[in-house]
């Protein structure tokens, strides 16, 4: 199997990238944006060349899928001179709930049952379907695969992911925690094992996919032990909009003040977070460092905020994984904000860890590095995350 493309479907949005898995060379990557809205494009980006942007309809993710095909195939500007090239599909798909502990071949059974999961991800999973649809649509033959955003966390115990509330509620429902970031979670457990040259079976990390939205997870002998994120991504750290971990009863005393649940689901997923505490439209991390930068104590108390919260989960996940063998950062906060990762590290000298202040500095822009002391007792290691990736090669497992 040489040529995976990888999509990534969302509501009125499309990502793609195709590899050449011979040597795992991405060949060109894009977007389609505003799907079934006015002003929709597709953005290319061929391997070492300029960006292209073409403005025009798209209607829906048919329409989407057919203008990456057509612009992959392009004689001026393409990458495979015809369709066929394309030897597998790999789809990204929110939820797999507990039905899904590894990727599997899309058949109608497995679209069926992502369906089932749609009432726990119903913005996510439809349009996964729809991306789905589109591909088989467009490639006929071309065998797709689905990755699941839960998968990796499907190795949890009961005694994590399991809620405190009556059982026959939370089997009714399908109530628990199930993570998130999975993906990315895996990819950085490979490349920690790599680094540290352990086998993947040994390995014990605390890994930290720091973002927009931002999960951790414990991992003992490669394998997930428990993460942030729980039933839903709301879930544990402090992130660009949504609030993580908060006292259920806020909600209850909200509704007594007569929020509806749909403004309370806006109000902890849109509009809290960085954002909520410090007025940066979107919560981005760069306005937040700005602004503490030039005094603003509300900015400076939501970075003291958000590496309190985390250094706390770290805590916690290296005593679950019995001691970690490192500290991985990736995303876009991990592997670019140095504050932030300074406001994490400065809290874990209970840990034995010591922060290197020049390496945290030098370390960024999609660059590998340790930013922590050669005397540190767990070192901690910044990884660029590559979640296509990891989905083309789980695509080209997958089929054999």
């Amino acid at each position: 199997m040489k040529k995976v493309l990888v999509v990534n479907a969302g509501s009125s949005s499309l990502k793609y990238m195709l590899f050449d898995m011979q040597g795992e060379k991405m060949l060109c990557k894009g977007l389609v944006e505003r799907i079934g809205i006015a002003g929709s494009r597709l953005i290319y980006a061929k391997a070492g060349a300029d960006k292209l942007v073409k403005e025009m309809p798209i209607p829906n993710h048919v329409a989407a899928i057919k203008a990456v095909m057509e612009v992959l195939c392009d004689a001026a500007t393409g990458v495979v001179k015809s369709l066929k090239e394309i030897d597998a599909i790999g789809h990204r798909v929110v939820h797999g709930a507990s039905t899904f502990a590894a990727p599997v071949k899309i058949t109608a059974a497995a679209k069926k049952a992502i369906a089932k999961c749609v009432p726990l991800a119903p913005l996510h999973n439809p349009a996964n379907l729809d991306g789905i649809a589109a591909c088989e649509k467009a490639c006929p033959g071309v065998p797709n695969v689905a990755v699941f955003d839960t998968a990796f966390h499907q190795t949890m115990p009961g005694c994590a992911y399991t809620y405190a509330i009556p059982r026959k509620v939370a089997r009714k429902f399908g109530i628990r925690k199930y993570g998130f970031h999975g993906t990315s979670h895996k990819f950085i457990t490979q490349a920690a094992a790599a680094w540290l040259k352990k086998p993947l079976k040994k390995v014990n990390l605390v890994t930290c996919h720091l973002g927009n939205g931002s999960s951790l997870a414990a991992v003992k002998n490669g394998q997930c032990m428990d993460t942030t994120m729980g039933f839903t991504p709301l879930d544990g750290l402090i992130m660009g909009t949504r609030s993580g971990t908060i006292d259920p009863a806020v909600l209850f005393f909200l509704g007594k003040q007569g929020y509806t649940l749909d403004q309370m689901d806006k109000l902890l997923n849109k509009e809290s977070g960085f954002q909520g505490l410090t007025g940066a439209f979107g919560g981005d991390t760069r306005d937040v460092v700005a602004k503490a930068d030039a005094g603003d104590v509300d900015a400076i108390e939501a970075l003291e905020a958000f590496g309190h919260r985390a250094a706390l989960y770290i805590g916690g996940y290296n005593t679950l994984v019995g001691g970690a063998d490192a500290i991985v950062m990736a995303g876009g906060i991990g592997e670019n904000a140095a504050e932030l990762r300074e406001q994490i590290v400065k809290r874990l000298g209970a840990l034995g860890v010591k922060l290197d202040k020049k390496a945290n500095k030098a370390v960024r822009g999609g660059k590998s590095g340790v930013i922590s002391t050669k005397d540190s007792k767990i070192p901690v290691i910044v990884i660029p995350t590559n979640e296509e990736l990891m989905i083309a090669r789980e695509t080209v497992a997958v089929l054999g």
